[in-house]
């Protein structure tokens, strides 16, 4: 396969270049458009058609409550659960004042 590269225009959530522009970051790559090279061959490689992916196996159904009848609750529960949690949260320090009006008081003193 040759080297050879085509420039196309592509529209994108604004999420979405974003995500893209943060792993092509973490990724120690030059530009966008590298890894989206890589990602569209990655995708050709492995050989799979179309967006959708199996979710056979990754959600375990109690096998007391086959019909979720009690979905409701265990989810409520896990939420109440989450609200006891404690949660860290960090304020920015207050600015006061324009950085104007403090040069102007030390030019004034």
């Amino acid at each position: 396969m040759g080297t050879h590269k085509q420039a196309i225009s592509v529209t994108l959530e604004a999420d979405n270049v974003t995500w893209l522009k943060a792993r092509t970051g973490a990724a120690g790559l030059r530009s966008v458009s590298e890894l989206l090279d890589q990602l569209v061959a990655a995708a050709r490689q492995s050989g799979r058609v179309g967006p959708s992916r199996s979710v056979v196996g990754t959600i375990d159904i109690d096998p007391g409550d086959p019909m979720l009848e009690d979905a409701d609750a265990a989810v409520q529960y896990l939420f109440d659960a989450s609200l006891r949690r404690p949660l860290m949260v960090k304020e920015a320090k207050a600015v006061h004042g324009s950085r104007r009006r403090q040069h102007m008081k030390k030019a004034r003193g």
